[in-house]
């Protein structure tokens, strides 16, 4: 779910605090809206300040495609598999708690980070890092919720999402001119100082609240959950190394399926499950559930594959591969407000259909990427992706959260929420992988390219003087990465089919009563 959209979804929420006090105007509140938009700034940051630093960690820390893939995704799965859970813990044990506790473990895993001497140790703490940004995640919309009375609350969130959708578009600029200046451990610097001055200000101007209804907490379901969708990623993460039907493949299915199960059961023996499966026989809620989960493997996925191409093939340095991605960014800021429209005009079938086709036509506008080819070329790609997404994002989650019961908004967005980072982490490991063997089985062999072996691996061993086989391994990159984009755009393509396939023609996204 994008940042903006989860905003106008908690608005359409039970104005009532959920703390059970009197309805009246804070005089701090817009001072505790500007601490819980810090608090959310590290969030969104986390998520897009690591894709220009991958080259830079790769060639410091030796790191293999597989732990570049396992950097990334050890925090994406985390929160997703944590999301649903941590809200019911904000809900029970306090909002400001929870938050402060999430914005603690990122200060610590964030310094934990910036000293890894090495890829494990890295990944070790972007786990962690996924602990610490599910806390502290729902709880930033219940904050709000409890401070601002019914009739300013829109412009509340109106704020909370126009500084979400700011920082998202400023991560890779930001975090490319820290590596420029700090190297690549001043992205991690920055997300410490971030949480420290956000728990600040949140342990001194917000108030405690909490739900009063109490509901159970499944731990126990949580982490299994989180195992399954953990090593079904490392599956296919590990799969291009060590073969579909190694031991280490077979036995991440293995937890994968025991994961499953585990949760399975506990759901059914639970008095108040943590997901309503109920939800999962409804057409139109699977549809577009599974149409923003396939958008999100090509989306979420792209920056990975692209600022290896911008950093070791034309040769940016990193704060020129983040200014390089803005229109990505640019794409989806434009096309949100076109995007909140189209429903109520064209149906929210159109709409979704329309912003899928947009953001296929962006990445094959991508795959036609080749070593020699101008920045042109890329930002047209990029900007055709981001305004597909920000045209068919409002649509496909207002259908979410529309046939979700009002009562149970907050478990939908955080379903939805779940469905979406899980197609980022599945994106990174699929598209990851295919760039990786792609590239082994397109190399020249006089390069010597060994399964597993990234571009950033092979230019580390060739000098100035080996211009022929410098221009192979680029050659050999950009053909896999263009099998890569072609692979994306397939996945907007599946998207707009299920869309189309499971919405009524005149589906206008309405909320349930």
């Amino acid at each position: 779910m994008t940042v903006g959209e989860e905003g106008k979804n908690a608005a359409r929420r039970d104005p009532a605090p959920a703390s059970g006090r009197a309805v009246g105007r804070d005089p701090r509140r817009w001072v505790i809206l500007a601490a819980v938009c810090v608090a959310l700034m590290v969030i969104v940051v986390d998520n897009t300040v690591l894709h220009v630093a991958l080259p830079t960690i790769e060639d410091d820390l030796g790191a293999g495609p597989a732990e570049l893939q396992a950097t990334v995704n050890s925090y994406v799965v985390v929160f997703a598999g944590l999301l649903v859970a941590a809200g019911l813990i904000t809900d029970r044990y306090g909002r400001r708690r929870a938050v402060v506790i999430g914005l603690g473990i990122l200060v610590l895993t964030s310094v934990v980070a910036a000293c890894a001497p090495s890829a494990p140790w890295l990944i070790g703490a972007r786990t962690v890092m996924g602990v610490g940004a599910a806390l502290v995640m729902p709880g930033t919309l219940a904050i709000l919720v409890h401070t601002f009375d019914a009739e300013e609350r829109v412009k509340a969130f109106a704020v909370w999402s126009a500084v979400g959708s700011a920082a998202m578009a400023a991560g890779p600029l930001v975090g490319g001119a820290l590596v420029d200046r700090w190297g690549w451990p001043g992205i991690f610097v920055i997300n410490a100082v971030l949480a420290a001055l956000a728990i600040v200000l949140i342990v001194r101007l917000v108030p405690e609240s909490r739900d009063r209804q109490h509901r159970a907490v499944d731990g126990a379901g949580a982490a299994a959950m989180t195992l399954a969708m953990g090593s079904f990623v490392a599956a296919i993460i590990l799969a291009p190394d060590h073969g579909p039907l190694s031991p280490q493949v077979l036995g991440a299915l293995c937890l994968t399926l025991l994961g499953a199960a585990v949760f399975g059961i506990r759901q059914r023996g639970a008095a108040s499950p943590m997901i309503d499966t109920g939800l999962y026989r409804d057409r139109t809620f699977v549809g577009a559930s599974a149409a923003v989960a396939v958008l999100a493997i090509g989306t979420g996925s792209v920056l990975f594959v692209l600022t290896q191409h911008l950093q070791h093939v034309k040769g940016y340095s990193p704060v020129e591969a983040g200014l390089a991605i803005v229109p990505l960014a640019a794409g989806v800021v434009l096309g949100s407000p076109v995007g909140a429209r189209l429903p109520a005009r064209i149906g929210a079938r159109w709409a979704i259909v329309t912003g899928f086709l947009v953001t296929a036509a962006g990445f094959v506008v991508l795959a036609l990427l080749t070593p020699t080819s101008g920045y042109a070329l890329v930002a047209t790609g990029l900007f055709l992706a981001g305004a597909g997404s920000g045209l068919a994002s409002p649509a496909v989650h207002s259908t979410v959260l529309g046939a979700v019961p009002p009562d149970r908004a907050g478990m939908g967005s955080a379903l939805n929420d779940t469905h979406q980072q899980l197609g980022i982490a599945l994106g990174v490991a699929v598209l990851g992988s295919v760039v990786t063997t792609a590239y082994h089985r397109f190399a020249d062999p006089e390069l010597g390219v060994r399964p597993g072996t990234s571009l950033g691996n092979t230019l580390s061993g060739l000098s100035p003087d080996h211009g022929r086989l410098i221009d192979a391994a680029h050659t050999a990159f950009t053909r896999s990465q263009s099998l890569a984009m072609l692979i994306c755009a397939a996945f907007a393509l599946l998207g707009a089919a299920i869309a189309w396939r499971t919405l009524t023609r005149d589906h206008r996204a309405a909320p349930r009563e």
